[in-house]
């Protein structure tokens, strides 16, 4: 089954939901903070698209961030800063099978169907 990961008030994981239900795909959804990803969980998708995409550098959370912070240059670094701040990721994550999309719009929407 397909996994979303978000936030049930994100504009973009409700614009996600809606199309997943018109397209009448089944899924689950997790809120990105409680219960949060697990530690391999989050190394996994990492290791699979890296941190530029993974991490929202346009949020709220990454501009609370310190310089030091934001200048990490490696994965466990990054790693350190999502597990503290799931609300970091971008936002929504599908997940099936092993493979994984981050975010949502009209483009990836093939992305989307092909992990189906």
């Amino acid at each position: 089954m397909l996994k979303i990961y978000g936030l049930k008030n994100c504009d973009t994981c409700k614009k996600a939901t809606k199309w997943l239900n018109a397209e009448n795909i089944t899924y689950e959804f997790f809120d990105i903070r409680n219960p949060a990803p697990n530690e391999d969980e989050l190394k996994n998708w990492l290791n699979q698209i890296g941190d530029k995409i993974l991490i929202n550098r346009r949020s709220t959370s990454w501009r609370n961030l310190t310089e030091d912070q934001k200048n990490s240059n490696t994965d466990s670094a990054f790693l350190s800063l999502i597990i503290d701040n799931t609300t970091l990721i971008k936002r929504p994550v599908f997940v099936k099978n092993g493979q994984i999309s981050v975010g949502f719009n009209a483009k990836n929407t093939d992305n989307i169907t092909k992990m189906l």
